[in-house]
């Protein structure tokens, strides 16, 4: 079984008609193309989401930490 920690890997993600960076660790990649992949929708349309979620929050976190958590939290 390979090691699951691995620095993140940075990738460009466009959200609204801009793009942003998002540094993200592998398996976090991995659990977000999954649940797009399993929504039927690109990962671009499932990371805007979650932006517009987070940015409803009182003190909104950075965008790599609420899709970390996003991911973790809405993942039976």
């Amino acid at each position: 079984m390979a090691v699951p920690f691995h620095p993140p890997v940075k990738r460009s993600v466009e959200i609204a008609g801009h793009k942003t960076s998002i540094s993200l660790e592998p398996v976090f990649w991995d659990m977000l193309k999954a649940r797009a992949a399993a929504e039927g929708v690109p990962i671009n349309a499932l990371v805007a989401r979650i932006d517009a979620e987070r940015l409803e929050a009182e003190n909104p976190p950075g965008l790599a930490g609420a899709i970390r958590v996003w991911l973790v939290s809405t993942t039976a």
